[in-house]
């Protein structure tokens, strides 16, 4: 497949702007890669006589498997391309120098280099990126710039007095300079990405490309020719199919135009409000708002309408239609999968199950307000409900092995015989504790914990601990590391003589 290869995030871009009807010079601008790039996954697309609907139905691991192809080869040659830019750009000042003649003594030198139309592409794009001048044309609902302001805004709270500074979004389409504008506690991915919901939602349509500047929230690792962004923008992108075009880190001219929108609502709304106190962020979003309508219908100074008057005239239809459902932010993280067949999820507290032929692997969970998924090697392997408490275990029984199986050894008989070499209330807590879940497996790692207290505490102190925690209604790790931490393992709480252990259904055999 001829061009350089593409992340999956990337192509299932690709094939969303290619389903829309997007020419493959179109896509290639938007994704900021070579249009051969393009025009090597169209043909493999019909190749594999795969519709845009049936490839982008794939799962991550599977449509990854048809494009397996290393990247190196393309690196060396491009690395070796492009340290002979600089010099290449000295020879083309020299009087009858061609890019012809250059690229005959490169490709005698480098017989396994580009050939010529390549050269001269990426030559030219080197010679752009570094040597841009003059005013930009901006094509209709093609691109959204977006940066926060440099100055902040700030509320009073009512009941301290205190002010509480916020930061400001502000997102403008070149073509008509329409502008939004809305106050935020932070910079941080959550609320950044709420801001281009909201905006996206306010123009009633979305460009090609977002352009944000190298924001922490929307690139993990900035880089003048390919940026990483970070997963929850990126799937942002594919929720509204845009691309999304980060400018170049140093290069204050890739987003000169959002720099002087910023200038203006210092202006038009900053100076304005300044005067007034707002109790509240959405106060003070309301009075933005207002501002921000008298804003947009200013007369532009080249008399040609407002920037209002442009984007319904001009911009409008070219815009591309709003997604049905509204964006909710999707979270990244990577776990292991827990000998009880869940990974945890800290932000909850929680543990989520999948799989138990899983056991020890390393899994990603993909999440958002609503749901839980987990990926092995790009294949989802489970799907959950967000829980709806801390500390929660949200099991599906078909993930869970049988209880007849003895995962590495781990089942209730053999905790209740480690137990009992130690005493009879631990044996009995473990048992209590086991015995609560629906599923056994759910309790080992905490019985596995509670027989590790040995390490730090002598016996009879475990075992008075026990005593006293089976008082509880409920057993837990947590429960015994209190007790003993606060050292009220010490104090006598005696049973009445008459108390008799409770049977465990996990527990088989007599006490002895």
């Amino acid at each position: 497949m001829a061009g350089q290869r593409i992340d999956i995030m990337d192509l299932r871009s690709l094939i969303t702007f290619k389903q829309k009807g997007l020419s493959n010079r179109k896509v290639a601008g938007l994704l900021g890669v070579n249009r051969k790039t393009v025009d090597g996954y169209v043909k493999r697309f019909r190749e594999l006589s795969l519709g845009y609907g049936e490839l982008l139905s794939l799962d991550g691991r599977d449509l990854q498997d048809l494009f397996v192809e290393t990247g190196q080869t393309e690196k060396e040659r491009y690395d070796t391309l492009s340290s002979r830019f600089s010099h290449i750009g000295q020879e083309m000042k020299k009087p009858g120098c061609t890019l012809q003649v250059l690229w005959q003594d490169y490709i005698e030198r480098f017989p396994e280099g580009y050939k010529y139309s390549q050269f001269t592409w990426h030559y030219r794009q080197w010679r752009k990126k570094n040597n841009a001048s003059g005013k930009l044309t901006h094509r209709a609902g093609e691109k959204l710039f977006v940066d926060f302001c440099g100055k902040k805004m700030h509320y009073v709270d009512r009941g301290t007095g205190e002010q509480i500074p916020v930061e400001v979004f502000v997102a403008i389409l070149p073509c008509s300079q329409l502008t939004y504008v809305r106050a935020v506690h932070s910079q941080k991915r959550e609320d950044f990405i709420s801001c281009l919901v909201y905006c996206l939602g306010w123009i009633g349509g979305v460009p090609y490309a977002v352009v944000p500047d190298n924001l922490k929230a929307a690139v993990d690792k900035a880089s003048k020719y390919a940026p990483i962004l970070n997963k929850s923008f990126a799937d942002f992108g594919l929720h509204y199919g845009c691309a999304l075009d980060p400018t170049r880190p140093y290069h204050p001219q890739d987003k000169s135009l959002v720099e002087r929108s910023v200038t203006l609502v210092y202006q038009r709304i900053y100076y304005p409000l300044g005067s007034q106190t707002f109790f509240s962020l959405e106060e003070l979003n309301a009075a933005i708002a207002e501002k921000l309508e008298q804003y947009n219908d200013y007369l532009l100074s080249h008399g040609q309408g407002s920037r209002r008057s442009q984007f319904l005239d001009i911009e409008k239809e070219f815009l591309q239609p709003l997604p049905q459902s509204i964006y909710s932010i999707r979270y990244y993280k990577k776990a292991s999968v827990q000998q009880s067949s869940h990974v945890y999820l800290g932000e909850d507290k929680g543990y989520y199950s999948c799989p138990h032929r899983y056991v020890g692997k390393s899994v990603e969970l993909q999440y958002n307000q609503n749901t839980v998924e987990i990926f092995y090697c790009q294949e989802r392997i489970a799907v959950h409900k967000r829980a709806s408490r801390k500390g929660q275990y949200i099991t599906v029984g078909e993930h869970m092995p049988s209880t007849h199986q003895h995962y590495k050894g781990w089942s209730p008989e053999y905790f209740d015989r480690r137990a009992q070499k130690i005493g009879q209330y631990t044996r009995e807590y473990i048992g209590k504790l086991i015995g609560q879940y629906a599923y056994p497996e759910i309790g080992y790692k905490q019985a596995q914990g509670i027989l590790s207290f040995l390490k730090s505490y002598e016996k009879e102190r475990l075992e008075r601990a026990c005593k006293r925690a089976l008082g509880f209604e409920k057993a837990s790790y947590h429960t015994l590391e209190r007790i003993l931490g606060n050292r009220l393992d010490m104090e006598e709480l005696p049973f009445p003589d008459d108390y008799v252990s409770p049977e465990h259904k996990n527990i088989r055999g007599s006490y002895r």
